[in-house]
C-alpha cells in the first residue's frame, strides 16, 4: 500500500507531508484546546511540535490534511508501518484538526478517505486512543470504530498512558457510511 498517497474528498484534500509544511502545520497545532484531552497533551509547544512533526517525516505515511477551498492546511493524519505482530491491519492515527471543523464532519471526511484507501489492502484499520481522551474515543464511535481487546501503554508528556484500541474492518467500512459528525483529534 502506498503509505502516502494524495486523497481527495469533497472538502479536503490529503497529499504527503513535507518538510516546509512545518510552519503551516504548527499554526494549527498551537491551539491548546486540541491537545486539552490528548496524552500528549504539551503538543502544542514548539519544541514538543518539533520533535513530533521530525517523527512523522522520518516515519513515513504522514499526510498534510488540505482545506480544498481555501488551500490551508488544517490538520494532518498518518497511516502506520505495517505491524507483523497483527498482519491483515494498518494503523491510522496520530491525528489532529484545526478546532474550527470539529463537530461538522471534517473528521468523518478525512477517515473515510484514509479508511478506503487503507482497507483496499488490509482486512482492518485500528486506531489507538488515550483511555481517557474522551473526546477522540467519541469521535472514533461516531465513524463506526469498534473497541476492542487490545491496549498499549506509551510514554506522552513525560507519564505513561494507557491506549485503548478501536477498528474498523473492511466489512463494516462497506456496510456503513462514516457518520458525518465528529471531531477532534485521534
Amino acid at each position: 500500500m502506498e503509505r502516502q498517497p494524495v486523497l481527495e474528498g469533497d472538502r479536503l484534500l490529503l497529499r504527503p507531508l513535507r518538510p516546509d509544511d512545518r510552519d503551516a502545520l504548527y499554526a494549527v497545532a498551537s491551539d491548546r484546546e486540541i491537545w486539552a484531552m490528548h496524552p500528549a497533551h504539551d503538543r502544542w509547544r514548539p519544541d514538543v511540535f518539533a520533535t513530533f512533526f521530525a517523527e512523522a517525516l522520518a516515519r513515513g505515511g504522514a499526510l498534510a490534511i488540505i482545506e480544498r477551498a481555501s488551500g490551508e492546511i488544517v490538520g494532518s493524519s498518518q497511516f502506520g508501518e505495517e505491524d507483523p505482530a497483527h498482519p491483515g491491519e494498518i494503523e491510522i492515527g496520530w491525528s489532529f484538526l484545526a478546532r474550527r471543523l470539529w463537530g461538522k464532519g471534517w473528521n468523518a471526511e478525512f477517515k473515510r478517505l484514509m479508511l478506503a484507501h487503507a482497507l483496499a489492502h488490509y482486512e482492518a484499520a485500528i486506531f489507538q486512543v488515550g483511555e481517557d481522551n474522551v473526546i477522540s474515543r467519541r469521535a472514533m464511535e461516531n465513524i463506526g470504530g469498534v473497541l476492542i481487546a487490545r491496549t498499549r501503554d506509551v510514554e506522552r508528556a513525560g507519564r505513561m498512558v494507557r491506549h485503548v484500541t478501536y477498528a474498523i474492518t473492511r466489512e463494516s467500512f462497506a456496510g456503513a457510511a462514516l457518520s458525518p459528525s465528529g471531531s477532534a483529534s485521534a
